[in-house]
């Protein structure tokens, strides 16, 4: 096992910081993924049809 020294360790403050940064990729990356399948699930199945068939 590795001995940590006080070098080693971060503050409190900046492993907040640092979690925050990962939580805001963490939901762009979701939003991105997810939300062209919510797009597609809510279009109608023949978008460019005429409407007055």
């Amino acid at each position: 096992m590795k001995n940590i020294t006080t070098e080693d360790q971060i503050t409190r403050k900046e492993a907040l910081s640092k979690m925050g940064k990962y939580a805001a990729l963490t939901a762009i990356g979701s939003f991105i993924i997810l939300n062209p399948k919510q797009a597609q699930a809510s279009s109608p199945p023949d978008p460019g049809g005429n409407p007055f068939d």
